[in-house]
């Protein structure tokens, strides 16, 4: 199985420990919330051009492995 490389990160030097984009200062939340605010990840993208369109993208796709991972073994 390939290695999946870290997207998201919480260190308690950055933003009191809030959980970010490696490599940036920006929130995982913010992301959500755009979503969650009816905007576009284009939007998010162009908002915050510190956060790569592949780090977005797997920070949602690790988000649903947990919500559908642990539906299933609740099951």
């Amino acid at each position: 199985m390939p290695q999946r490389h870290a997207v998201v990160h919480s260190d308690p030097e950055i933003l009191g420990g809030t959980p970010v984009f490696v490599g940036t200062r920006v929130p995982v939340r913010a992301l959500l919330d755009y979503l969650e605010g009816g905007h576009r990840l284009d939007d998010f993208l162009n908002d915050f051009p510190t956060v790569t369109r592949e780090q977005a993208v797997a920070a949602l796709e690790e988000g649903i492995q947990l919500l559908v991972g642990s539906h299933a073994r609740a099951a």
